[in-house]
């Protein structure tokens, strides 16, 4: 299936779901599909299934979503990890939100987030609550307490609110599907960033200088590694149990 020939799914009573998955790096796009993925364009994964690979933050993902429902996708998911504000939360955890906390409440269909959650392996711990948006790093445990506190969310990331609102004024449904990556306590430091491209993927000769300077210890890089390992496992686990079009058949087609 080629990308534009979702250009007409839109067309006719009896249309095909087509599901939109949105990842901000690499590393989470390869759990949904294992070929090679190219970035900040659409690209097919199965006949009801497409997937963007749009970089880290909300205008990289806005400008996802907004591609794939021009596309004619008829439903939105904000699909990677996500940083705790809990501390009940451990990586690998698996957040199913029941909306996104944004400069607005966006909503989630929760009648798709129930029925993909009942797919789901029984040891695969899930939570539901508020998702949180933040418009940078959080890179601290006070600014993730802080952010707790003002929002009542479990969890954070960068995407999803963008994903949310694009699907809310396109009146099509939305779900998020994220997995703890850092616990409450931990969270990568800000000096590491700027050794990050957008996808997540890493500047070796950046990040050499920074071990060298000591600005980044190898013990960080270690316990980011492991938290990475953690949630790829579970949003593998996600895919296998309910497909990369996350059950499609079964999407309402209203939000």
């Amino acid at each position: 299936m080629g990308a534009g020939a979702l250009s007409c799914v839109d067309s006719g009573i009896n249309r095909v779901n087509i599901i939109g998955l949105v990842t901000a790096l690499r590393a989470e796009a390869n759990c949904v599909s294992p070929a090679r993925i190219p970035f900040n364009v659409i690209m097919p994964v199965d006949d009801h299934a497409v997937l963007w690979l749009s970089g880290m933050g909300a205008q990289a993902a806005r400008t996802a979503a907004e591609g794939l429902h021009q596309h004619g996708v008829t439903a939105l998911v904000s699909f990677g990890v996500a940083g705790a504000l809990s501390p009940n939360l451990k990586p690998g955890d698996l957040v199913l939100p029941d909306a996104i906390h944004a400069d607005t409440q966006l909503p989630v269909n929760i009648a798709w987030r129930d029925r993909l959650q009942k797919l789901l392996p029984a040891d695969v711990t899930v939570v539901n609550g508020i998702l949180a948006d933040s418009a940078v790093p959080l890179t601290g445990e006070k600014a993730k307490l802080n952010l707790a506190q003002a929002t009542n969310a479990c969890a954070v990331d960068m995407e999803s609110g963008a994903i949310a609102a694009v699907a809310a004024t396109a009146g099509i449904p939305f779900i998020a599907v994220r997995a703890i990556i850092d616990p409450i306590q931990f969270s990568p430091p800000e000096t590491l960033l700027g050794a990050v491209y957008p996808d997540g993927g890493v500047n070796s000769m950046r990040l050499i200088a920074l071990l060298l300077k000591r600005s980044v210890h190898v013990s960080t890089l270690l316990h980011m590694g492991a938290g990475m390992r953690a949630a790829r496992k579970t949003l593998s686990r996600v895919i296998q149990s309910a497909g990369a079009g996350l059950d499609s058949q079964a999407v309402d087609r209203t939000v």
